[in-house]
């Protein structure tokens, strides 16, 4: 089974976490959440990397504003990272911009979608999980016949 590990920035992106969590779930993922910020707790931050590093997970960070979380998360593991940052209405959405530009031979993975998310840590445990592999083959599938299907009540 993957691990994911989600990890927020404070109790206030537990929401968007949440959605993040119920889709991997589905997916055949199981999940921990931590909160440490990158910004107010760095050393609990990087213990929390170093804890789960061992059980090669897939980190999904999530902190909105200054998202100095993502960045810090992937220049201390060797897992990947995907950086999920919530939007709001705050600065017209801008403070996204903080998750597009990461210094040089920093590279997490940006997805703003909390599903997608999930997808895209399930396709990277589904290269050696086949359990996991065959549930996103599944979805894909179930996603492909709601389309036709669709396309087909309007033909009626």
């Amino acid at each position: 089974m993957g691990k994911l590990v989600i990890i927020m920035g404070s109790k206030a992106d537990m929401d968007w976490s949440q959605k993040i969590a119920d889709a991997a779930v589905k997916l055949g993922m199981e999940v921990a959440m931590r909160i440490a910020s990158a910004h107010k707790v760095p050393l609990r931050c990087y213990e929390i990397l170093k804890e789960y590093e061992k059980e090669n997970p897939v980190f999904v960070t999530v902190a909105g504003r200054s998202n100095a979380l993502s960045g810090f998360a992937d220049a201390q593991t060797h897992c990947p990272v995907i950086a999920c940052p919530p939007y709001g209405d705050k600065f017209a959405g801008n403070d996204i911009y903080s998750s597009f530009r990461m210094p040089s031979g920093v590279a997490p993975m940006l997805i703003t979608e909390p599903d997608n998310a999930a997808l895209a840590a399930a396709k990277i445990f589904g290269i050696t999980n086949a359990n996991i592999r065959k549930k996103i083959i599944e979805f894909q599938e179930s996603q492909r016949k709601k389309l036709i299907d669709d396309d087909t009540q309007l033909l009626k």
